[in-house]
């Protein structure tokens, strides 16, 4: 899994495959499924993203951790 960046740039390249005229579909196949795995990872990043700003925002003592072993 890449950066939550280089999973969105992959997607879009692959939307922008997907919209070709000439794609046949086997290919059309390889790449929505592709996307769908890639639509995933981003997902599962945000989330990962998403709950370590909540554990910084919940810290009792309302510092910011280096590390995210200490949250």
């Amino acid at each position: 899994m890449g950066s939550f960046k280089e999973e969105l740039e992959r997607l879009e390249a692959i939307v922008r495959a997907l919209e070709q005229d000439d794609l046949d579909l086997d290919r059309a196949l390889q790449l929505f499924e592709e996307g769908v795995t890639r639509l995933k990872a981003a997902r599962e990043l945000l989330q990962q993203s998403e709950l370590t700003v909540k554990r910084v925002l919940e810290a009792a003592d309302g510092t910011l951790h280096a590390s995210r072993t200490d949250l």
